[in-house]
């Protein structure tokens, strides 16, 4: 199977770049870095990439910048991080990707804990996460050629333990954990589902 990782050089991409590829073809996506970069908030750099990669059977999105901070010094501007990678960056890589995947192929973004469960500091991650969910379940009933989309969208997760104090008294998700969601994602049949590791 020729899987695409977008975000393939952040913690979690990394892990399942190396997890995956001992079985499938992956082709690493990062802003600056991997095998084709890409900005995943221009249309233009995701087409490219998408051109670059040609026809694959799944695509993986860990990718997304959010801002993080105090909701009484949030602006407009800052705002616009999460709405411009996270939410926007995610779903332009299903509109566009939709063109170039083989039919039967999939789709897993990566949301998380704070859609359903906000912390101090994460309104625009809150926010994001929130807009990608919903977005997954009303392309699982839209997309055609037998197209799967879910969403893994796991709590902390144990390799980030920066973020440990911002997430009290949520168990962090262990790597294999994760892995397991996103394999469900891949090779299970479901569509238009929020899996939570």
């Amino acid at each position: 199977m020729k899987i695409i990782i977008v975000g393939a050089t952040g913690t979690m991409g990394k892990y399942l770049v190396s997890a995956l590829g001992k079985e499938h073809e992956i082709i690493k996506v990062a802003t600056n870095e991997g095998d084709i970069p890409t900005d995943i908030t221009s249309t233009e750099s995701i087409e490219n990439m998408f051109k670059q990669a040609g026809p694959f059977d799944a695509l993986i999105s860990t990718a997304g910048p959010t801002y993080v901070g105090p909701l009484k010094t949030l602006t407009d501007k800052e705002f616009r991080k999460g709405v411009e990678g996270k939410m926007m960056g995610q779903i332009n890589l299903v509109l566009i990707g939709q063109h170039y995947i083989n039919p039967k192929g999939s789709f897993t973004l990566t949301t998380g804990v704070l859609a359903r469960d906000p912390q101090k500091n994460f309104a625009n991650a809150s926010a994001a996460n929130g807009a990608v969910e919903a977005f997954v379940l009303a392309a699982s009933i839209e997309l055609e050629n037998g197209i799967r989309i879910n969403a893994v969208s796991p709590t902390v997760i144990e390799n980030s333990p920066d973020y440990f104090p911002y997430f009290p008294g949520e168990i962090p998700v262990t790597m294999k954990e994760l892995e397991f969601g996103f394999r469900k994602s891949i090779f299970g049949a479901s569509t238009g589902q929020i899996i939570k590791p």
